[in-house]
């Protein structure tokens, strides 16, 4: 089945687990700038994706940056990207449910008098009273718009709740289902290759989270490699169906892996 594939053409890349936990890189972290030359030889195309919702993409590249990677603003796509770009269709005033460092991502967007409910990562605003205010505006008719639905993430000191715990409250609540714009949704890997001139069938997503990453790409017609780093948890593998393309050690493992048997 895999050796009908064409030719890989893009590389997807999930961050937080997989290349960084918060300031912190990965696994053989003093590999990482040698194996980002190698794979930037190779004719691919890298896209790194995201669903990280604490802190706009300008903060990121900066995190980045400072954590040694070569990485170009316009190579990175987040769900709070999708999530904007689905407010701009839609033309609604969200409450955004999400950290105050992510809001520079939304600058521009009217939310005064809001007609529709985002939800990211808001410890802060994951209370009794905003909660309450959104369930009202959900009944009132206001769509709810998951920036992802990710059970937890991976901090530096163990495992947190992700948004996909509340939203999923709010929508046994009042009976509704969010739409989601992150991973693993198809609609998220397809606009990540926009503009990459490559079709599913040419890309593979890398990830440490089985379902949103693996899970998400595959569906969406790539291959999927999942890393035993960040959020992994022993039997992930078997959390989904078809299992992953591969499973790595870590994202130096993968690497190595495209570099040899994928081009």
């Amino acid at each position: 089945r895999m050796a009908a594939r064409r030719a890989l053409k893009a590389v997807l890349v999930d961050l937080s687990g997989t290349l960084h936990i918060e300031d912190s890189a990965r696994d053989a972290a003093a590999n990482l700038p040698l194996l980002f030359i190698r794979l930037r030889s190779a004719p691919v195309t890298i896209r790194f994706v995201t669903n990280t919702t604490k802190e706009c993409k300008r903060d990121l590249l900066e995190r980045l940056t400072k954590l040694g990677f070569d990485i170009a603003e316009n190579e990175i796509f987040t769900s709070l990207t999708a999530a904007r770009n689905l407010l701009e269709q839609k033309q609604v005033r969200p409450l955004l449910l999400v950290d105050d460092k992510a809001l520079p991502d939304f600058t521009g967007i009217a939310t005064d008098d809001p007609n529709a409910v985002v939800v990211g990562l808001a410890p802060e605003h994951f209370h009794y009273e905003m909660m309450n205010r959104a369930f009202w505006l959900i009944l009132d008719g206001a769509p709810l718009i998951a920036i992802h639905k990710a059970r937890y993430f991976k901090k530096k000191d163990g495992l947190a709740l992700g948004p996909g715990p509340f939203v999923a409250g709010l929508e046994y609540a009042t009976d509704t289902k969010a739409t989601v714009v992150g991973k693993p949704e198809k609609t998220f890997f397809l606009e990540a290759l926009r503009g990459t001139d490559c079709a599913p069938e040419e890309a593979v997503m890398i990830g440490d989270d089985c379902r949103d990453d693996v899970g998400g790409a595959q569906n969406a017609g790539m291959r999927g490699i999942l890393v035993r780093t960040g959020k992994y948890r022993p039997g992930d593998e078997d959390k989904i169906n078809p299992a992953p393309y591969l499973s790595c050690k870590n994202f130096p493992e993968a690497v190595e892996h495209i570099l040899e048997h994928l081009l």
